[in-house]
């Protein structure tokens, strides 16, 4: 009986049941794409051709105080160079509120796979830690990225991105 358990205890952890949320939004987790760098690596899902990949950089922000309010700091922190080292502004970013983090948001140009891309970098401010998001669509529709500003507020993102916030 006990190997029995063992067993499957092996069988959860290799095909891991999806997360409530997954089930009903659509999104799936993939693999972290990314090489290592000086932060840990993050998550990142997929639903259909959106992706988003996000992850903490604890200790980063530049201003403590405001978090990050001007384009210049997003197009710095996010991680729209390991998507395109060519990456493009499209125009003046915007404020964003993700749950209660607040911060900037600003739309690109990217080339990722061979393929002209729109990519969001999203950089949001809890005391001096930054958490940075960025959303990759095959176009520049306003719904794929509502779906995953949405997708970020729900219990798969927040209590992972909760945890390694409260770690600090």
């Amino acid at each position: 009986m006990l190997a029995g358990l063992a067993g499957l205890a092996a069988f959860a952890n290799l095909y891991p049941l999806p997360d409530r949320d997954e089930e009903t939004t659509g999104w799936r987790r993939i693999a972290w794409p990314f090489p290592r760098d000086a932060f840990p690596a993050g998550r990142a899902w997929k639903r259909g051709d959106t992706e988003v990949f996000v992850r903490p950089k604890l200790g980063f922000c530049g201003n403590c105080d405001t978090g990050v309010v001007e384009d210049s700091e997003v197009d710095r922190v996010t991680d729209i160079d390991l998507l395109d080292e060519r990456f493009s502004p499209l125009g003046e970013g915007k404020r964003i509120r993700i749950t209660d983090l607040t911060g900037r948001a600003r739309l690109y140009r990217v080339h990722k796979g061979g393929r002209e891309r729109i990519a969001e970098g999203i950089a949001v401010a809890y005391n001096c830690d930054l958490v940075v998001a960025v959303v990759v669509s095959p176009s520049a529709d306003d719904a794929n990225f509502r779906n995953a500003h949405r997708f970020l507020e729900t219990n798969t993102a927040q209590v992972w991105i909760n945890a390694l916030l409260e770690r600090r």
